[in-house]
């Protein structure tokens, strides 16, 4: 039986796996800059896989240390945790995965770039609530924080793939008028998503909102449709 590896032998690997050179790529990539939406973000230059696996070996580390990763200023460090809760929580009981879920919320305020929100929420935030409620919590769908916003939209994902696709379509109604553009594309790729499982529930949601919907998340939608019809929606009225 392997044992699970400790926060600082964790933290000690991390180090080694850091690469200069791949972290200014990862800042770049992930709008590090003054004014970007991952402004401040500090990267090791660990690609995700060595992540992952690196989750695995940390998978029994309690809340406490899964807190003190979150907290970091480095973003490997806080994508690190979100993957450990999700292995927990995958193989966890009813009541350990409560337990996650609510520590999950307790933290969102750490979840703080794109890929921290998608490789998590659905997992965690979708899996728990599909279970026990089916309605994303509306102080989410209606925070002024962009990244709990997509926290929202990206939790439905879950529910899509399994065939439940009304809560998703109710978010998308709600976030229309959003001002994000990263809300824009993952609103839209929720649709196209939805799209590929229930084409006539897509559309109707499409045919009610298109002219209202922004252009990106417009463009995400429809973007696996025959040209023609892709085309149709774009050349809506003051599109």
């Amino acid at each position: 039986m392997t044992t699970s590896l400790t926060l600082t032998e964790l933290r000690e690997k991390m180090r080694l796996l850091a690469d200069e050179k791949q972290a200014v790529i990862l800042s770049r990539f992930f709008k590090t800059g003054p004014g970007e939406y991952g402004e401040g973000d500090i990267f090791l230059g660990i690609k995700v896989p060595f992540t992952r696996s690196l989750a695995r070996e940390g998978q029994d580390l309690s809340f406490v240390d899964l807190e003190t990763l979150l907290e970091s200023p480095l973003h490997e460090e806080r994508l690190l945790a979100l993957l450990i809760l999700v292995h927990q929580f995958q193989k966890g009981e009813e009541d350990r995965q409560r337990e996650i879920f609510l520590f999950y919320l307790n933290h969102t305020d750490r979840i703080n770039n794109w890929d921290l929100v998608d490789l998590s929420a659905p997992h965690i935030l979708g899996a728990y609530l599909y279970e026990h409620d089916k309605r994303i919590p509306r102080r989410l769908v209606r925070s002024k924080d962009l990244w709990e916003r997509r926290l929202a939209v990206l939790a439905t994902l879950y529910f899509i793939r399994r065939g439940v696709f009304m809560e998703t379509l109710r978010i998308a109604e709600m976030l229309l008028g959003d001002p994000g553009d990263l809300i824009h594309k993952a609103v839209g790729w929720m649709l196209r998503e939805v799209g590929k499982r229930d084409p006539e529930t897509a559309e109707g949601f499409l045919r009610s909102h298109y002219q209202k919907m922004p252009r990106t998340m417009l463009r995400y939608a429809i973007e696996r449709f025959p040209e023609e019809k892709r085309l149709g929606y774009l050349k809506r009225p003051g599109g």
